[in-house]
């Protein structure tokens, strides 16, 4: 429970700290231990499941059906915590559950018996939507997916409805200590607790937003505390780099902070960076229980690591559920080679290229069909910058080769034929990666939407089935355009007029940015690093600019979105990331380099404009 106050104090005044130990599965098992033992904390929380994680559960649970769920939760996280966490009356929500929620609990309920614990779990189920899908077929409105259209496909592994922070709230009503989740979205572990405590109702939509942020800034884990910070130098102390915690009020304000005594930063450009990871329009950022309306949010630096976060804004939410389905589409493998010397770049092209065009033959001849796709990168000479690398000489390459094929078997014999390069082709062939590449399932993501009406989540606890009314929210509407943004009033020379006045940087000296996933779509959030830049960002950060600066990666539209609060832009682009996920053949799936990459786009820049900004790390 959050810390009592004395009775003369409003409900205004109590603060509820909530500490996130994970961005997902896998993260350190850091986390957990170091926010416990902080003595900052009220509630903990674990988000685990990034969009394929579920597929990869899905796969553990048909081997052995007592899995299917976060296994680090339980036999790593709360192995190290239960006792500390239930001595100090911490309560924890997680996502842990994936697709067997139940078992997840089993597990846990085990782990408190054996340490002689007494817990009071709580499970959050009704997010499965593959009992729903011969009737989708079916249905005289077909299903589509968000992105391209398609039709829904034949074979689904998983198909799952982002569940909101309703059915954790009414969990914790319920007395529970510890609240596992299904699918839920990633910000309703925190929103929950958040409506729990300060007993806000579904209609209190610039609450349930400012929550919502709340629960963004944390999912990520050390994100928030300057990991993957732009200006990454200045962030100290990475080994032991703090866990997020937010310290949240009842009006919706918050202060970001971390475990005292530890590594990491947290300045208003490190919120602004994770702020703005993995959206969309950020006025009308779509989660189940709420629209958020992020672009009036902002950010001051509060004390040493600590920043102040308001201003988010609410609307009633959508009347459907995003679903994130996955199917499999053939298999894929990838190799890898390194290749020292003079043109090493060219010779690792060459030898990529030999072994697609042996084994295209070595296919045909065995009467098997073409690959599906084939993709050569060089690792060391800045493949993912295409027109704009600068590392073409350098005499230490990695060759990584990937390709997709419906057949297994296909791949096993492309795997076969990379190691005898290292005596068939060019020399200072070596570094096969650790031995020969071995096929996977090619999982691709499908997301459509569907009307809540459609799902019925319950909570289980102590044997008993609750049922959570959903509210029903309203039908989607079409985005009206956005007003014409009002420039500052800063004098900035004319770049055209007074080119004697002007330099030429690299976008990082003017800006912070990150760049996130969703599917096939890169985002990319950029902060100018001073107030007074904008003008001169909006005119050439234009999403022209932009999208013939990534044309290389980019074959969809890119969209410039403003958030004036944190003076920065979001760029959400389309057909970026070679369908994304388990199905790209990209070295770089997920996006993760795509601000770096856009960080280098040369701007023009007047000298005396240059003076007075922040230098950059």
């Amino acid at each position: 429970m959050a810390d009592q106050t004395p009775a003369d104090h409003t409900q205004a005044d109590r603060v509820v700290r909530i500490g996130g130990a994970s961005g997902f599965w896998g993260d350190s098992s850091l986390g957990a231990p170091q926010l416990v033992s902080s003595g900052q904390i009220d509630y903990l929380v674990f988000d685990y499941l990034a969009e394929l994680t579920m597929s990869i559960l899905a796969g553990a649970r048909l081997k052995k059906p007592e899995l299917g769920y976060a296994t680090d939760f339980v036999a790593v996280a709360m192995k190290a915590v239960l006792r500390d966490v239930v001595d100090r009356g911490i309560r924890v929500v997680s996502n842990a559950g994936g697709v067997n929620p139940q078992g997840c609990a089993a597990a846990l309920a085990a782990l408190a018996a054996e340490q002689g614990v007494p817990l009071k779990i709580a499970v959050v189920m009704g997010d499965d939507v593959l009992p729903l899908l011969p009737q989708l077929r079916e249905s005289a409105d077909p299903v589509r997916e968000l992105q391209s259209g398609a039709a829904l496909p034949t074979q689904v592994l998983t198909a799952n409805a982002y569940l909101g922070a309703l059915p954790i709230k009414a969990a914790l009503d319920a007395g529970a200590q510890v609240v596992i989740t299904g699918r839920c979205v990633d910000s309703a572990v925190t929103l929950g607790v958040l409506m729990h405590e300060f007993a806000w109702a579904p209609t209190d939509y610039d609450a349930l937003a400012a929550g919502s942020l709340a629960g963004h800034i944390i999912e990520c884990g050390c994100q928030a505390t300057g990991g993957l910070h732009t200006d990454w130098d200045t962030v100290p102390d990475w080994a032991n780099i703090g866990y997020p915690i937010v310290e949240c009020r009842a009006d919706g304000s918050l202060i970001c902070t971390k475990p005292a005594g530890t590594g990491g930063l947290v300045t208003p450009a490190v919120i602004a960076e994770q702020m703005l990871y993995e959206i969309g329009d950020p006025s009308r950022y779509l989660l189940p229980d709420v629209v958020c309306d992020f672009t009036q949010v902002t950010l001051a630096q509060a004390g040493e690591h600590r920043v102040a976060v308001r201003g988010a804004r609410g609307h009633p939410p959508t009347e459907s559920y995003k679903v994130s389905a996955t199917y499999m589409a053939g298999f894929k493998a990838s190799a890898q080679l390194t290749i020292v010397g003079f043109d090493a770049v060219a010779k690792a092209r060459r030898t990529g290229a030999a072994i697609v065009e042996r084994t295209s033959a070595m296919l045909a001849k065995l009467g098997l069909p073409a690959y599906t796709a084939t993709h050569i990168e060089v690792l060391g000479a800045e493949s993912c910058y295409g027109p704009h690398a600068t590392a073409q000489h350098t005499r230490e390459a990695v060759l990584r080769l990937t390709a997709i094929h419906a057949r297994k078997e296909a791949l096993d014999l492309m795997a076969r034929e990379v190691a005898p390069a290292g005596t068939s082709w060019a020399p200072g062939t070596t570094g096969a990666g650790g031995g020969r590449a071995s096929a996977s399932p090619s999982i691709r993501q499908y997301a459509f939407l569907l009307p809540k009406t459609r799902l019925n989540p319950v909570v289980l606890m102590d044997g008993t089935e609750t049922a959570v009314p959903q509210p029903a929210g309203i039908a989607a509407v079409a985005r009206e355009p956005a007003p014409t943004p009002v420039a500052i009033a800063v004098a900035v020379p004319d770049v055209a007029a007074h080119p004697s006045e002007l330099c030429e940087v690299p976008l990082i000296r003017l800006a912070w940015a990150r760049s996130g996933d969703k599917g096939d779509i890169s985002n990319i959030g950029v902060i100018a690093r001073a107030p007074a830049l904008l003008p001169l960002l909006r005119a050439q950060l234009t999403e022209s600019a932009v999208a013939a600066f990534l044309a290389h990666l980019v074959k969809g539209r890119v969209t410039r979105f403003e958030v004036p609060g944190i003076n920065a832009f979001n760029f959400v682009c389309e057909q970026a990331l070679d369908g994304g996920g388990m199905s790209s053949l990209r070295n770089d799936p997920l996006g993760k380099g795509m601000g770096q990459i856009l960080l280098s786009m040369p701007i023009q820049v007047p000298i005396a404009l240059l003076a007075q900004c922040p230098t950059a790390s």
